[in-house]
């Protein structure tokens, strides 16, 4: 890759991290093997205020695997939401492919995600991409409360994404940019980007188990805080008003 090249990637690859010190070097080993199959990219990330050795572990992985990486860090932790923000504003690609860093995401399949994203990327509004999590590979109880909350959101937001928790998504940089900010947008990307008239597509992927460590949320935390931002992206949906295509005359 020439540096001409570097200074105009097409995707950017961005990941938020919170005290994932022990998957930093294996999944950056992915992602370095995922960049082989795919067109000029960056790869970005946050470090949401980590109180382990994450960013002594990202250093480590720049100056050994991607010495091209990004690392972006929050003094203290602002959410992954707030999190995503930063890297995607950060970000030089016009597309932006998501995921977690704990190792439950497999890159390889962000190929198949960006060639089906710009196979309609002359429609009206650039489609966002979802990878749809098959056989989830977390405890029943997790399972079991995502999928009441799939459900329930299903019902409310009518967004028609099976899992919009899924943390490998696709989507245009400028359409995210134009979204309202808050925590918790990350959980309802589908719902506010079809609101902005993006088409959704979803492919099916690989879940795999957490490498080390555990989630930083509880199924109460995510029920409590979940419920309430449903109601308030619910209000942003009814008040969305997206003009039709404008002809100056």
């Amino acid at each position: 890759m020439t540096a001409s090249e570097m200074t105009s990637p097409l995707l950017a690859v961005v990941v938020t991290v919170l005290n994932e010190g022990e998957n930093i070097l294996p999944v950056c080993k992915e992602i370095h093997t995922a960049l082989e199959a795919l067109p000029p990219t960056e790869v970005i990330f946050v470090d949401d205020g980590s109180t382990d050795d994450t960013l002594q572990k990202l250093q480590e992985a720049r100056s050994t695997i991607l010495p091209e990486l990004r690392i972006l860090v929050h003094p203290s932790c602002l959410g992954k939401s707030t999190a995503l923000r930063t890297a995607i504003r950060a970000a030089r690609a016009p597309w932006i492919a998501t995921m977690d860093g704990d190792g439950q995401d497999d890159p390889t399949f962000i190929q198949t995600m960006l060639k089906t994203a710009l196979a309609h990327d002359e429609d009206p509004v650039s489609p966002l991409v979802v990878g749809i999590r098959r056989k989830r590979q977390d405890r029943l109880s997790r399972r079991l409360a995502t999928r009441f909350a799939n459900g329930l959101r299903q019902r409310l937001l009518k967004d028609d994404c099976p899992d919009t928790g899924g943390p490998l998504k696709l989507f245009r940089r400028e359409l995210f940019l134009s979204l309202p900010q808050f925590e918790g947008l990350h959980r309802f990307i589908p719902a506010l980007m079809k609101s902005y008239g993006a088409p959704l597509i979803c492919i099916e992927t690989q879940h795999r188990p957490r490498l080390h460590g555990y989630s930083k949320y509880t199924n109460l935390h995510r029920a409590l805080v979940g419920v309430r931002d449903m109601l308030g992206v619910l209000w942003l949906q009814n008040r969305t008003r997206r003009p039709p295509p404008l002809t100056e005359r």
